[in-house]
């Protein structure tokens, strides 16, 4: 597989051959996966199909027992997430992991300070690091919630606080940003919170979004990869992954996306 994108340069993210086995289970085999810059990318499948796995590898929470994975063209494959991290790729998880009784933008500056070392002088008042806030508050008011900045985060809407969680990610200046079921547990009604922050983000960022709420999927995504089994099964555009009876009968069923 090329790691050139379409403008000659190193895709933003690739894997190639990447395969995971936990004892005789083999939960990735063989996955090659290519998100050029500025790619609006998602991953879908059933439950068990392997996305999250698959985010673990790409990330480095987990090793792969074969494979490479590529940023921007540099082998990363043996890097501690930390590394990967400062090389400019970042992540969501499934799981809340925000301070509940801090306010957001202190929730933001305190991963802004852990980018930038400032943690390190965490025995002085956060209030004191004027640049760390106007930065924090900058990245909240980029994602449309600078109405809340001084809330507590769990007076937030939920669907407000996955927006919370995509910020803290962008501290890290990503370019390569990974979100895993950013719409889990969120009700229906906030969903259009979480497509608003995503679409705010810079064009230069490659986005790869897991999740299984089809019409933030669909709304979002300029092309999707399907995985089954902790393989690929198809990568296409809306259009051809709907068309797709592949699809329908491992994924999608009889539901209308059309």
């Amino acid at each position: 597989m090329s790691t050139a994108d379409g403008a000659g340069g190193p895709a933003a993210l690739e894997t190639v051959g990447l395969d995971k086995s936990f004892g005789a289970l083999q939960v990735a085999h063989g996955v090659d996966l290519r998100l050029p810059h500025g790619a609006r990318h998602a991953l879908i499948g059933p439950n068990g199909a392997g996305k999250t796995t698959l985010i673990n590898l790409i990330t480095g929470a987990l090793p792969p027992g074969a494979g490479e994975i590529r940023l921007r063209g540099m082998n990363i494959t043996h890097l501690p997430q930390h590394a990967r991290v400062r090389l400019g790729l970042a992540r969501t998880f499934q799981i809340n992991q925000l301070f509940g009784a801090l306010a957001v933008i202190d929730n933001v500056a305190l991963a802004l300070a852990e980018r930038t070392g400032a943690s390190r002088h965490f025995w002085r008042p956060l209030g004191r690091e004027g640049a760390l806030l106007d930065e924090a508050f900058v990245l909240i008011e980029t994602l449309g919630l600078a109405g809340q900045a001084v809330q507590p985060i769990r007076t937030l809407p939920y669907g407000h606080q996955r927006v919370v969680e995509i910020a803290i990610a962008l501290a890290a200046r990503p370019k390569v940003l990974l979100l895993d079921e950013p719409a889990a547990g969120v009700p229906a009604a906030d969903t259009r919170a979480i497509l608003d922050a995503i679409e705010r983000l810079h064009d230069d960022i490659a986005v790869l979004i897991v999740e299984h709420d089809m019409d933030l999927v669909f709304r979002f995504a300029r092309r999707i990869t399907v995985m089954l089994g902790g393989a690929i099964l198809t990568e296409g555009t809306r259009e051809e992954i709907v068309a797709d009876p592949r699809v329908r009968a491992a994924y999608l069923g009889n539901s209308r996306h059309g």
